[in-house]
């Protein structure tokens, strides 16, 4: 079953004095099963963030169709999109946007509270989270108190507790040293593995080498995708490799 199904997506921007145009995604399609681990990659200005940013609801495309388990989001008034966001969607971004004023439970149980849950269902539904990714002993401490790694596993029970049907990632290991990466990464790997969709978009190898499937974004249009299959990570890690070579020096996808 596709949790998430994207049909013909196209997004035009128009400069603030009309007089230029600039299309960042042209007739995108593509679609992600329940349970599904897919990495997006694309250089700079290839559309990859602007076609999240259309995913999560917080922008909206030009023409095409965006649908999470069965619901158009174009369909959705504006005054519905919030909620329909925290019910169904959870996020992980590079900069891990957490509160500086609140401490790591209070930033987790926000789109709790903002769902009018009581403090015994939030902490209920933390304790289990928070021991599997190894933060229960930190959570009355505030962001600047704790490492970037911290920061992170913190933003990711935000992202979770809610049970969200899609979880999307914003260059989640960017802000992040090379064994919290790896942490962090496993981390997806057993969401992933007990049947959590995650959406990555990322510029690292190694990142995506992780996904069960890698879309290429180039020119704001799907150019080619890998399926992992059987291939351990270091095989993907390569074949990625190979494919981001040959977008960066214009080859064809079939050379």
């Amino acid at each position: 079953m596709a949790i998430l199904e994207v049909s013909n997506l196209k997004k035009i921007y128009t400069t603030r004095l009309g007089g230029t145009q600039v299309q960042a995604l042209r007739n995108v399609t593509f679609s992600a099963e329940q349970g599904e681990y897919v990495a997006i990659m694309g250089e700079s200005g290839s559309g990859k963030t602007t076609l999240l940013n259309i995913l999560a609801a917080l922008d909206s495309p030009t023409s095409g169709r965006v649908t999470v388990d069965g619901k158009n989001l174009s369909d959705l008034k504006e005054k519905d999109l919030s909620a329909f966001r925290r019910s169904n969607l959870g996020f992980v971004f590079q900069d891990f946007n957490l509160l500086d004023t609140f401490n790591l439970q209070d930033n987790i149980f926000l789109p709790l509270v903002l769902a009018g849950k009581t403090y015994p269902e939030m902490k209920e539904k933390l304790e289990p989270i928070s021991a599997e990714l190894g933060i229960s002993d930190i959570l009355q401490k505030y962001p600047y108190e704790v490492s970037g790694g911290q920061k992170q596993r913190a933003a990711v029970a935000r992202a979770i507790i809610t049970e969200p049907k899609l979880l999307l990632a914003d260059e989640p290991t960017g802000a992040l040293d090379s064994h919290s990466a790896d942490d962090l990464l496993k981390i997806f790997d057993k969401l992933n593995t007990k049947g959590q969709t995650v959406v990555m978009v990322t510029h690292s190898v190694n990142a995506a080498s992780h996904a069960r499937r890698v879309l290429f974004i180039r020119d704001g249009e799907v150019y080619h995708q890998i399926y992992r299959g059987e291939s351990t990570e270091e095989e993907m890690f390569v074949k990625i490799s190979d494919t981001l070579t040959l977008i960066a020096t214009g080859g064809e996808k079939n050379a």
